[in-house]
């Protein structure tokens, strides 16, 4: 049992990370002596050090690093790139053990940082708490293992399924507290995302600004460019992407991707985010869109919530089927997490 403990502490520490590491995994670390941590990191931003290595020059005594555990959520790597291989360092500090949640899915990695450690006479453990190692870092495996981003549908509704009144313009459904946590949502995830329509309408900024201001990449799908060039999503501030038929040359943060819209354009879409190391999308366009995304079967996560209000008519809210795996109450808002059936 005291495995589990020092591996749910690396993975609370992983969690810290959440927004800033994409497309890194979230890692954290923790470095046992006699059932006593001693030393523990986390990866905090992409391009820095990992948690490994934070958690190892976090040890006051390094002598008692050959007679310690290393407690990591996510295997170690094994190959150079923004930083040198976290196994060497393990091995380079004589650390006789070490526990891995789970192995990762990266073709760089997948195995070999295992395989490292054991040839230099490490022992090595894996699958301690795997299945919440990877569903802390589902981004990340959905990103390996699918080859597109992890996606994340959300909406507000009234409490008899409606997203919007009848003519279309903006209403607030949700409260100022479920909305201040959708802000929260966009700085955790690499991309949002909205049609046409929506951004017409609503005429949003789409940024984090009610959080951390940890801004994802915009994408607005617009078939014939007919957006009118001061809409907020234009002005430059943040990274944005169009969706288009059209051909345009890029400009300063706004940049535009040419598709065919008449056969599998949301498929297309996702590769082209997956080749751009995009490994999330929130999806917070109108029904049409989500809709979308539901028929293709091309969503992993859907955050719904329902206000404790009517509005008799209006736009129907998007039709969804799968597993509710949490439901909470956000100040009188009901919030529901929905999966694919399996």
């Amino acid at each position: 049992m005291h495995q589990e403990f020092f591996m749910r502490r690396c993975l609370e520490l992983a969690q810290n990370g959440a927004g800033f590491v994409a497309p890194n995994p979230m890692v954290g670390c923790v470095i046992v002596h006699e059932r006593k941590i001693i030393g523990e990191g986390f990866h905090k931003k992409f391009g820095e050090s990992h948690a490994e290595v934070n958690a190892i020059s976090s040890v006051k005594d390094s002598s008692l690093l050959p007679y310690s555990t290393l407690f990591v959520n996510l295997e170690p790597c094994s190959h150079y790139g923004k930083t040198p291989p976290c196994s060497d360092l393990i091995i380079e500090k004589k650390i006789p053990e070490v526990v891995i949640g789970c192995l990762d899915s990266n073709p760089l990695v997948s195995g070999n940082g295992v395989m490292k450690l054991q040839k230099a006479g490490v022992t090595v453990q894996t699958g301690m708490l795997e299945k919440e190692s990877r569903d802390l870092n589902k981004r990340f495996f959905t990103f390996h293992e699918k080859k597109r981003p992890y996606v994340i549908l959300k909406w507000a509704q009234s409490s008899d399924a409606f997203i919007a009144p009848q003519n279309g313009e903006r209403a607030n459904i949700s409260n100022e507290y479920s909305r201040t946590l959708v802000h929260r949502w966009r700085s955790e995830e690499a991309a949002i995302m909205i049609g046409t329509d929506t951004a017409m309408k609503d005429n949003p900024k789409l940024n984090a600004r009610l959080w951390n201001n940890n801004n994802p990449l915009r994408i607005v799908i617009d078939r014939d460019l007919k957006l009118p060039p001061n809409l907020h999503l234009f002005d430059h501030s943040i990274p944005t992407l169009v969706i288009t038929e059209k051909s345009k040359p890029h400009e300063d943060n706004l940049n535009f991707f040419q598709t065919d819209f008449s056969k599998d354009l949301l498929k297309n879409l996702l590769h082209h985010l997956y080749e751009k190391q995009i490994q999330s999308v929130l999806v917070e366009g109108g029904t049409k869109l989500l809709q979308s995304f539901i028929d293709e079967k091309l969503w992993d996560e859907a955050r719904v919530f329902i206000a404790p209000h009517f509005l008799s008519s209006g736009i129907q809210a998007p039709k969804i089927s799968g597993e509710k795996i949490s439901e909470e109450n956000i100040s009188g808002d009901r919030l529901i997490v929905i999966k694919p059936h399996a």
